[in-house]
């Protein structure tokens, strides 16, 4: 989910419980995360934004090779070889609920209403070239958006959600497209909802066209550069 304070709802220094799973800011004295692990002594958080380990309220860090599964589900990365190499394998992975599926051909959640943009983002997932664009962070982490411009939120966790989509390590065989979903409500200044159904060919050209432009994309008819589409 979006990773903000289950209580405060600030994206600031947010820690995952790694036992019930909910999003607390802090790990100092009297903090949401410290509070949390005193009363119902959970014991083990995670920076969702460094990806390190944390015993409270003792307020140390765990250093742990094991520990390595979780922060690869959350932020998985690719190589340029493993993604040169996506279409030519049809290998089953193994969740760690015990199910197996394809990677790349993983459910996404419903939430609410939001079927019709998992639909486009499915199959957006599966347009090789797209796709490897957004595989790899280092081809847009660099380009320089102008300041207060919100629309490259939309580049950032679609990148994310590509690389969870087609992650090998998955705990389960879905994924959720929450945080995805929040950044098109924010960039489509609510026109595209998660609790209100919308139309799928209108999400699909307004997504395209916000992608491109937040890559820096213009309005001539050039195709864009990662996939070959007319602006």
């Amino acid at each position: 989910f979006e990773k903000l304070c289950s209580i405060s709802l600030s994206h600031i220094n947010v820690y995952a419980c790694l036992v019930c799973g909910k999003y607390f800011q802090g790990r100092g004295l009297k903090s949401h995360a410290y509070i949390h692990s005193v009363q119902l002594s959970h014991h083990v958080f995670l920076n969702l934004h460094t990806l390190k380990f944390y015993c409270l309220p003792d307020n140390y860090e765990i250093i742990d090779s094991s520990l390595e599964d979780i922060t690869y589900v959350l932020k998985p990365t690719f190589t340029a070889q493993h993604i040169a190499h996506l279409d030519k394998q049809a290998k089953l992975s193994r969740a760690y609920d015990g199910t197996t599926y394809l990677p790349g051909i993983v459910g996404l959640n419903n939430i609410k209403a939001n079927d019709y943009a998992n639909a486009v983002l499915q199959a957006l997932s599966n347009v090789p070239p797209l796709r490897n664009y957004f595989l790899e962070e280092e081809n847009y982490r660099s380009i320089q958006r102008p300041p207060g411009d919100i629309m490259f939120l939309l580049v950032q966790r679609f990148g994310e959600l590509m690389r969870k989509l087609w992650n090998p390590r998955n705990f389960k065989a879905h994924v959720s497209p929450h945080e995805m979903l929040q950044a098109v409500v924010l960039c489509s200044k609510k026109n595209f909802q998660i609790t209100k159904q919308g139309d799928g060919v209108e999400f699909l050209s307004w997504f395209l066209n916000a992608l491109h432009a937040a890559l820096g994309g213009t309005k001539r008819k050039k195709k864009s550069e990662c996939w070959g589409l007319g602006g």
